[in-house]
């Protein structure tokens, strides 16, 4: 199964094969900064899993622990290198549209969740 992630305009994706090997929701101040939301859905591919990346995507890089590629057009982060994940490549999960994708299993940084934020309880605090 292949799976496309897409900005906001569309200009821009990334497609995948196959599962993630990680589907996560993380309550970190940084997910939430990148995301401007409570928490951030992040899901982690192996780079040999990437099939492909389209459109005109700029980078930029926090605290050399991550590069962030987003689009020139609309500004959406669609994904991500870091170096607590090598050999993967972190795709924003609200970014994929066009297949059934399944629900996230993991919580972290739950110290930083906001207090009003309810997730499953059948979820996983680490991985």
């Amino acid at each position: 199964m292949t799976r496309t992630a897409r900005c906001c305009c569309a200009h821009c994706s990334i497609e995948v094969k196959g599962e993630p090997a990680i589907n996560a929701v993380c309550h970190c101040s940084n997910c939430k900064r990148r995301t401007g939301s409570a928490f951030g859905w992040s899901t982690y591919f192996g780079n040999v899993q990437v099939l492909r990346k389209s459109g005109e995507l700029k980078a930029y890089r926090i605290r050399n622990e991550q590069e962030r590629w987003f689009c020139a057009q609309c500004g959406t982060t669609l994904f991500w290198h870091s170096i607590h994940f090598p050999g993967q490549t972190g795709i924003a999960g609200g970014c994929f549209q066009d297949v059934p994708f399944p629900a996230p299993s993991f919580t972290v940084a739950n110290e930083e969740r906001c207090a009003w934020v309810g997730l499953p309880a059948h979820w996983q605090t680490s991985f």
